[in-house]
């Protein structure tokens, strides 16, 4: 079975069109063969396949030999720049498009759900609710509002995710790069969205979150960004330096390694190095679908590894069926 765990939707239920005065919303459109998302008067168009439509989605999921897909939300659609109680609301416009996705296709079909994580205690209450409902766990942005993730205003939140069994994945917020170079060259996405992955997680580790919960089931985006290759220079001021050790009492490396980070990289060698450090138990394929930024065939990228036969039956679906709890068929 091979199950993407990296792919993006926007439910019919959040679209303009269910509500032509609420101004979150957006529309989607297909100019001359070009989808046009339309959102806060900005037009974006590299979700260059198609966003809504879920018999499009699996077919593009089939035509690239994927078993099983795992939606989750735009991004640009968590809401955390809204009042708690109207981001409660857009919430649950949201998951309840997902909820009709999985229950509509079940075997094909999984789904990430969101939270208004500006607020963390009401964040944590609907996260043990979708757990209750059949969600797989939740998608979060790699800061709230600019707060990063391990925050203790936080704490809330991560106990839930820990007591629940919930799949919390980490995708960045696309925004937090921007300026400077990063406006020249489309390094925002190339460069700028990874490594706010990386901060993301490198403060997660270093604030002790995945100490305090070692339980937790967190997948990074976009194969977890430079974090791997930073490990030794996070290890080194860890054990050097009084201000990167203080709320840590662990080696860095026992976070590091409790983390789950998906393929989306682009490289077969990267690709094996991630494994080599991460362990073949903790990467799970992932496409990053719609956008022009996917990997439209991630198995083939997986094949091209030269991994061991277990270690590629792991990636391509044995590690997301683990903890998507799915039964995988002999």
């Amino acid at each position: 079975m091979r199950i993407d765990v990296h792919a993006h939707v926007i439910v019919p239920e959040v679209l303009r069109d269910a509500a032509p005065d609420e101004w979150w919303r957006p529309s989607v459109r297909w100019e001359h063969g070009v989808q046009v998302v339309e959102l806060g008067g900005r037009e974006i168009r590299s979700a260059v396949r198609d966003f809504v439509d879920i018999d499009a989605i699996l077919s593009a999921q089939d035509e690239a030999g994927i078993d099983h897909v795992v939606l989750c939300p735009w991004v640009n659609l968590l809401g955390y720049g809204a009042e708690p109680a109207e981001g409660l609301e857009r919430c649950r416009v949201q998951n309840e498009g997902l909820s009709a996705l999985r229950a509509a296709h079940p075997e094909r079909v999984s789904v990430l759900g969101t939270v208004p994580l500006q607020d963390p205690e009401t964040a944590a209450g609907e996260l043990e609710a979708l757990m209750d409902s059949g969600f797989a766990g939740v998608e979060i942005a790699a800061s709230v509002n600019g707060v990063p993730l391990g925050d203790e205003r936080f704490e809330p939140f991560w106990a839930a995710a820990e007591a629940t069994g919930a799949l919390v994945f980490i995708h960045p917020t696309t925004r937090c790069s921007w300026g400077g170079a990063f406006e020249d060259l489309y390094l925002w996405n190339l460069v700028g969205n990874p490594m706010e992955t990386t901060v993301a997680a490198a403060h997660l580790v270093l604030a002790g979150v995945l100490e305090r919960h070692p339980r937790l089931q967190v997948v990074l985006a976009h194969g977890g960004g430079a974090l791997p290759a930073l490990r030794g220079r996070i290890r080194h001021g860890w054990a050097n330096l009084p201000v990167a050790r203080a709320r840590l009492r662990e080696d860095p490396e026992a976070s590091l390694r409790r983390l789950h980070y998906d393929t989306v990289v682009f490289d077969p060698d990267v690709l094996r190095e991630l494994v080599a450090f991460a362990g073949a138990d903790h990467v799970l394929l992932g496409s990053d679908h719609p956008f022009d930024m996917a990997d439209a065939r991630p198995a083939e990228t997986v094949a091209a590894a030269g991994l061991r036969p277990d270690e590629e039956a792991a990636v391509l679906g044995g590690n997301a069926a683990r903890l998507l709890g799915l039964e995988v068929p002999r």
